[in-house]
């Protein structure tokens, strides 16, 4: 009966994979924290519309029938919610940092295009500071 051979990974290729998740892992939290702080369409919501919303919201309360009540009552609670989040801004930069580390390298390994970032969202800044040009 053949013996069977055990397959041992070179210290270089472990060291391989090893950066190849850290890319990945650099790559993945800047593009999630750039979805996440992406500005939403329309007109943007102040503290003071939200406020004046709030007042009228209270004032209709008293006259709603039930089922106008209930959806002031989630409008309240949607508009303190989005008021209490409009003071919390997310601090990309090491996140940032961590990618422009990184990009350069994970585009060539994965033949992502600068095109490609530029779609997703990925400034160009930070593509030329990553070391990603448009000929890459």
């Amino acid at each position: 009966m053949p013996t069977k051979k055990t397959r041992t990974m070179t210290t270089e290729h472990k060291a391989a994979i090893a950066a190849g998740r850290t890319e990945s892992r650099a790559v993945k939290n800047y593009l999630e924290a750039l979805e996440r702080n992406r500005p939403k369409r329309g007109r943007k919501r102040t503290p003071d519309s939200i406020n004046k919303r709030l007042s009228t919201i209270d004032s209709q309360l008293a006259t709603a029938d039930v089922v106008k009540r209930l959806a002031l009552v989630q409008e309240r609670l949607d508009l303190l919610a989005e008021l209490d989040r409009l003071g919390d801004q997310e601090d990309i930069s090491v996140a940032e940092a961590e990618f422009v580390e990184v990009a350069a390298a994970y585009s060539e390994r994965k033949g992502i295009s600068y095109s490609a970032w530029r779609e997703i969202g990925v400034s160009a800044a930070v593509l030329k500071a990553a070391g990603v040009s448009r000929s890459s």
